[in-house]
């Protein structure tokens, strides 16, 4: 599992050389994520693969243009995946969801109520999945920053909680506490939004 300093290393390697193993790593690691992501908005498997496979392309192509400034590299290449999704809604007139994913990308991974997938969602299920997702973005906004952030490499960029220890220089227990607390306080926020 790359770090964010690697991903960005990784990213610069295809910008600066066309670095094709650079490439082929980040492929490696972010096409899975993709298609996973693609499918639980409700993609087919097929076509989510399709735009997995066009978002790693404008990675190749646009890696010059990422900014570690203003964004993660994961955070950057989702947002790749979320625009390919709503210009493919958009040319073949299908609803996309009521709101924006990309301001809270992962939040998915961290929502027990995601909808199940399905082959073709009907504008309701997009309706409620966009309000679901809005309550989800709500309550990650309301946790404390530093259970965000250990939430967010937890869970999005799947690091382990010795990593976590080891990037963030902080103790392993603080760590599991960090994320025992926030995830307590993720769910006491959402209690309701089933209703």
């Amino acid at each position: 599992m790359p770090t964010s300093d690697e991903l960005i290393e990784l990213v610069n390697a295809v910008a600066l050389r066309s670095d094709r193993g650079a490439f082929s790593a980040l492929f490696k690691h972010f096409a899975p994520r993709i298609k996973a992501y693609l499918m639980r908005s409700g993609m087919a498997p097929e076509l989510a693969e399709e735009l997995a496979q066009d978002t790693m392309v404008n990675v190749w192509r646009k890696a010059a243009s990422f900014d570690s400034e203003r964004a993660q590299v994961s955070t950057w290449i989702f947002t790749i995946a979320r625009n390919l999704r709503v210009d493919h809604f958009r040319r073949a007139h299908l609803p996309a969801a009521a709101d924006d994913r990309s301001a809270a990308l992962g939040a998915d991974d961290l929502d027990p109520l995601t909808l199940a997938v399905h082959d073709a969602p009907g504008p309701e299920e997009e309706m409620i999945a966009g309000r679901r997702e809005a309550a989800v973005r709500n309550a990650l906004r309301q946790l404390a920053p530093e259970q965000r952030q250990i939430l967010w490499m937890s869970f999005y960029d799947e690091q382990s909680q010795t990593r976590i220890s080891d990037e963030l220089d902080i103790p392993l227990g603080t760590v599991k506490s960090r994320v025992r607390l926030a995830a307590t306080h993720l769910r006491r926020l959402l209690q309701g939004i089933e209703s």
